[in-house]
């Protein structure tokens, strides 16, 4: 029921999923009416026990205030959606929903993993070598170098498991990589990161790196990654205005625009953000993607897909493993 659009595009996006996977399954929680008017307008469609619609009388509004959510709020479909994941009925949850509501929620259903003291946003980021993982992305603030330091192993993890790189490069953003630069949560989750021998860490990474492919994993606040991560999507937005505005400024241009377009076409499909849709809350006990309020039904769709992955490498189980090592070891 969240996000933008709601059903139209969740309903959508779920059946494509299901026609590209044979052996997934989903349940969709919201109101009936509204997911029965959508299935609707897909007669023809046989998934049988595949797909399932769960009612729930509550919706989590966009502008709910995550203790509405909490105490208020008990039998809305976010809430039943991360029940069925806490009691075993389903493997992960996507949400395109309020993203502190479903922050809150994840956490009080589902717990944290053991070692790990709160949950991070990641996502995958275009690189000039494909992509590379960035946490926090806005779910905490404030960050100590213990929380920082606990967001590279997490985030190496995903990394590994994901993309099976077997010991992918972590990152710590910083104003320049000299290690006098930073300030002193950084300098000591720096410190602690270079002295773990399961975290191959490979310094301090500014900005203009990010997007170069020089580390698989960059670590940072959640305030400064999603000044990141948007102003990213601001310069993708203007590069795309700024192109077709160039195109069309005259006749050369636009019969110049018609010779290169599949380039362009080619260009455009690698920097499309629907491509990375799909930011994981890492550190909790299940897995819970969520989806950018404003995703097209592609973009769900690789949400969908990202949990899929997740369950398939079984990432918490391992990042539980991993932390129990360290715990053991600074013991």
């Amino acid at each position: 029921m969240g996000g933008d659009f709601g059903p139209p595009v969740i309903v959508a996006a779920a059946i494509i999923a299901l026609k590209q996977n044979p052996h997934l399954s989903i349940s969709l929680y919201g109101q009936q009416t509204a997911m029965e008017a959508e299935l609707t307008k897909h007669a023809k469609l046989q998934l049988g026990e595949r797909l399932s619609l769960i009612h729930c009388d509550d919706v989590i509004l966009m502008d709910d205030k995550p203790s509405v959510a909490l105490r208020g709020k008990k039998d809305s479909s976010m809430r039943a959606a991360l029940n069925a994941v806490q009691q075993g009925h389903a493997d992960g949850c996507v949400s395109a929903g309020n993203t502190g509501a479903l922050m809150a929620l994840a956490r009080f259903v589902l717990k944290m993993i053991p070692g790990i003291d709160r949950p991070a946003i990641i996502t995958a980021v275009p690189t000039e070598r494909g992509h590379t993982y960035m946490l926090d992305l806005g779910a905490n603030v404030d960050c100590d170098s213990e929380t920082l330091f606990q967001f590279g192993i997490m985030g190496a993890v995903l990394c590994a498991a994901n993309d099976g790189i077997a010991n992918p490069t972590v990152g710590l953003l910083n104003i320049g990589e000299e290690e006098i630069k930073g300030n002193d949560q950084v300098k000591q989750a720096a410190q602690l990161l270079a002295e773990c021998d399961a975290i191959n860490y490979s310094g301090f990474i500014e900005g203009n790196d990010i997007f170069s492919g020089k580390c698989d994993v960059v670590v940072t606040d959640g305030f400064t990654g999603n000044n990141v991560l948007k102003a990213s999507e601001g310069i993708v937005r203007l590069l795309a205005l700024k192109l077709r505005t160039t195109f069309e400024s005259n006749w050369l241009n636009r019969l110049l625009g018609l010779l290169i377009g599949p380039i362009l076409s080619s260009f455009k499909k690698e920097i499309d953000p629907d491509r990375y849709n799909g930011a994981t809350l890492i550190g909790l006990k299940g897995i819970v993607v969520k989806s950018h309020g404003g995703a097209s039904v592609g973009a769900t769709v690789h949400a969908i897909e990202e949990a899929m992955k997740e369950v398939t490498h079984s990432v918490p189980s391992k990042i539980a493993q991993e932390v129990e090592k360290l715990v053991n070891n600074r013991v």
